[in-house]
């Protein structure tokens, strides 16, 4: 088995892991069946595609880094295995690559810098979309986990437990990774609800006013949902306007994106 040796590129992000007891964990989370479709997001130097691939019958794999691209493929025995898709994650486009009608497992190593705005993309198209297990930032993990009223809690936690049941597996250290990050790492699964549990009359309301709630933390939501909602309006949602974006649940904001 050969392992891709290479200068990690800054602009790209890349933290490549290297510690296999992490690797294993997300393998017990994931349960593989051989035939399952799935899809990796940068694959790097191959510490997690192998495993993978050891358990696959063939694995789609994402990638923008062309020295990392043009290496995989030369790598002869995968070939009947492995599909590259060499391209920016942020513009994949998710439906293509479902091969029948399951939905696709995502997983990966996820770059820090696109992190955020890749999990969106991702869930706008969720109703492709099995589940997804990913390394990010630990600080963006406790973020996506969080619970009203906590620390963490915000803009993200709520879109996101919107369209999904969030688990968080558990805490990785920089030593896991050449190089090492600055920061903390954390793996999380994440699952679309197949029925919400609240559900948005228009998402895209439901996405602007959560976005205007979270705009200014300090302020109550009679002043961040000013033009948007009166004050009879919140208090017709049964919520006090005095109260701050961070102590609303996501069932609260769906009830207020329902009265616009």
């Amino acid at each position: 088995m050969s392992h891709y040796q290479h200068h990690t590129k800054k602009r790209f992000g890349q933290h490549f892991l290297t510690d296999n007891s992490v690797i294993e964990r997300m393998l017990q989370i994931l349960r593989l069946q051989a035939d399952d479709p799935v899809i990796e997001i940068g694959p790097g130097s191959g510490a997690l595609t192998y495993p993978l691939l050891a358990q696959l019958k063939h694995l789609d794999v994402v990638e923008i880094d062309r020295d990392i691209i043009a290496w995989w493929q030369v790598q002869t025995p995968l070939q009947d295995k492995l599909t590259i898709h060499a391209q920016d994650a942020l513009k994949l486009a998710i439906p293509s690559l479902q091969r029948d009608t399951r939905p696709l497992r995502i997983v990966g190593n996820l770059p820090y810098n696109i992190s955020t705005p890749l999990i969106f993309h991702l869930l706008r198209n969720r109703a492709y979309i099995r589940d997804m297990l990913f390394m990010l930032q630990k600080e963006v993990v406790d973020r996506i986990t969080a619970e009203p009223d906590s620390e963490h809690y915000g803009r993200l936690s709520v879109m996101v437990q919107y369209y999904c049941q969030p688990h968080y597996v558990l805490t990785v250290p920089p030593t896991a990774f050449s190089p090492p990050p600055k920061v903390d790492s954390a793996v999380v699964y994440l699952q679309p609800w197949q029925t919400p549990p609240h559900l948005a009359q228009d998402e895209a309301l439901f996405y602007d006013l959560v976005a205007q709630a979270f705009s200014q933390r300090r302020k109550t939501l009679r002043n961040t949902l000013r033009g948007l909602l009166s004050t009879e309006q919140i208090e017709s949602a049964g919520i006090n306007p005095q109260q701050r974006a961070e102590t609303l649940s996501v069932e609260d904001f769906v009830r207020l994106s329902n009265l616009l």
